[in-house]
């Protein structure tokens, strides 16, 4: 059987990278500043992050138009979200072991 902390993903080590991937677990999609607003973060700090999840094929973005504003949404992947549970999921084996 394998060590747990060998299962944790290094994408997920980011607080924000957790806080965008629980955001987006529970929430079919979100658009930039509800995530923003969420999490806490500055504009900068959040697509820094948004970028790096996008790159992994964790997340969707899509970018359209409500009225004349800009208005970009998230949604979460299938392997985002199975890469987020099963970082998840070692997590608790971690804990468990540690009890």
């Amino acid at each position: 059987m394998s060590n747990p902390i060998e299962q944790l993903n290094k994408i997920f080590d980011s607080r924000i990278r957790i806080g965008i991937m629980s955001a987006l677990i529970v929430n079919e999609t979100l658009n930039f500043n509800d995530l923003k607003n969420l999490i806490e973060v500055t504009d900068g700090n959040l697509a820094t992050h948004l970028k790096t999840l996008e790159d992994n094929k964790y997340i969707m973005v899509k970018k359209g138009f409500i009225g004349r504003k800009t208005n970009t949404t998230y949604t979460i992947t299938k392997s985002g979200e199975d890469a987020f549970r099963a970082h998840l999921d070692a997590f608790e084996k971690i804990i468990k072991k540690l009890n």
